[in-house]
Protein backbone atom coordinates (compact mmCIF):
# COMPACT_ATOMS: atom_id res chain seq x y z
CA UNK A 1 0.00 0.00 0.00
CA UNK A 2 1.22 3.47 -0.60
CA UNK A 3 1.12 5.71 2.47
CA UNK A 4 1.61 9.27 2.46
CA UNK A 5 2.54 12.14 5.15
CA UNK A 6 1.84 15.52 4.66
CA UNK A 7 3.14 18.34 7.28
CA UNK A 8 3.75 22.05 7.58
CA UNK A 9 5.03 23.82 10.28
CA UNK A 10 3.90 26.57 10.75
CA UNK A 11 -0.01 28.26 10.82
CA UNK A 12 0.75 30.42 7.59
CA UNK A 13 1.41 27.21 5.85
CA UNK A 14 -1.20 25.10 3.87
CA UNK A 15 -0.75 21.32 3.03
CA UNK A 16 -2.66 21.74 -0.45
CA UNK A 17 0.39 20.96 -2.39
CA UNK A 18 2.10 18.38 -0.65
CA UNK A 19 -1.55 16.75 -0.83
CA UNK A 20 -2.32 17.32 -4.22
CA UNK A 21 0.97 15.30 -5.01
CA UNK A 22 0.78 12.37 -2.45
CA UNK A 23 -2.69 11.96 -4.26
CA UNK A 24 -1.19 12.38 -7.50
CA UNK A 25 1.16 9.21 -6.34
CA UNK A 26 -1.46 7.09 -6.00
CA UNK A 27 -1.67 7.35 -1.53
CA UNK A 28 -4.32 5.24 -0.38
CA UNK A 29 -4.02 6.64 2.89
CA UNK A 30 -2.47 9.96 3.94
CA UNK A 31 -1.44 11.12 7.02
CA UNK A 32 -1.31 14.93 8.20
CA UNK A 33 0.02 17.29 10.47
CA UNK A 34 0.72 20.58 12.06
CA UNK A 35 3.81 20.60 14.22
CA UNK A 36 6.48 22.76 14.40
CA UNK A 37 9.66 21.99 13.84
CA UNK A 38 10.96 22.65 16.99
CA UNK A 39 8.27 20.10 19.06
CA UNK A 40 8.87 16.35 18.76
CA UNK A 41 5.60 15.17 19.22
CA UNK A 42 4.25 14.23 15.97
CA UNK A 43 1.15 11.83 16.51
CA UNK A 44 0.39 11.28 12.82
CA UNK A 45 4.01 10.40 12.00
CA UNK A 46 3.43 7.94 15.08
CA UNK A 47 0.23 6.44 13.83
CA UNK A 48 1.82 6.34 10.24
CA UNK A 49 4.77 4.28 11.81
CA UNK A 50 2.42 1.87 13.57
CA UNK A 51 0.45 1.58 10.66
CA UNK A 52 3.01 0.07 8.54
CA UNK A 53 3.16 -3.24 6.88
CA UNK A 54 5.43 -5.53 5.40
CA UNK A 55 5.41 -4.03 1.69
CA UNK A 56 3.85 -0.66 2.38
CA UNK A 57 5.55 1.97 1.29
CA UNK A 58 5.79 5.56 2.60
CA UNK A 59 5.62 8.87 0.37
CA UNK A 60 6.89 12.07 1.77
Amino acid sequence: MKIGYARVSTRDQHLELQLDALHKAGCETIFQEHASGATKARPELDRLLASLRKGDTVYT
